[in-house]
């Protein structure tokens, strides 16, 4: 009993850790002064165009859910089931169809456009807009914290049915709009 809440202790400081810095990445980004090229604020779809930007939103709420989770776990164990019963689920199709796909795909893809050509994702006038650890926390960080929350946390996943339309959806309705 002690070491499995000594574990949930360990699992819970992660999850806040990732919790706040997802949020001060996240604040960071909408920040950061807008490219000259463009005139941000009268860009269709302003930030929410980006998969990146989607990406760093759907972490949040990831992190937010299971930091809820945690607390209430540790702090009112007699609501744990209720409250579980209810958020899990939500939190693990979240993170089956969306974060753990949708990260995967940004890390990989970013990372494979910039080597091949820089320009096509990030351009060098970037460099001086955006500082160099936002650029990581939006393509690179995200991949370490997905394996990691794959591996601490149990996840009960959707049918692959379930997990698919999912994703299939919210593409259609990203490239859609």
């Amino acid at each position: 009993m002690v070491l499995a809440l000594r574990g949930q202790r360990a699992v819970s400081i992660l999850h806040v850790l990732c919790f706040l810095w997802a949020v001060f990445a996240l604040t960071q980004n909408l920040g950061v002064p807008k490219p000259v090229r463009k005139d941000h604020e009268q860009t269709y779809g302003g930030p929410w165009k980006h998969l990146t930007f989607l990406n760093q939103v759907l972490q949040t709420i990831l992190y937010a859910l299971c930091v809820i989770i945690d607390v209430v776990a540790l702090c009112i164990p007699s609501k744990e089931k209720r409250v579980s019963s209810v958020i899990e689920p939500i939190r693990d199709f979240i993170f089956a169809a969306f974060v753990f796909p949708i990260g995967l795909f940004v890390a990989v893809a970013f990372w494979s456009l910039y080597a091949y050509d820089r320009e096509l994702v990030y351009p060098r006038e970037l460099d001086d807009i955006n500082p160099t650890w936002l650029n990581h926390s939006m393509h690179t960080t995200i991949l370490p914290l997905l394996f990691i929350e794959l591996v601490i946390c149990s996840h009960k996943y959707p049918s692959k049915k379930k997990g698919i339309f999912g994703l299939t959806l919210f593409a259609a309705v990203y490239i859609s709009w």
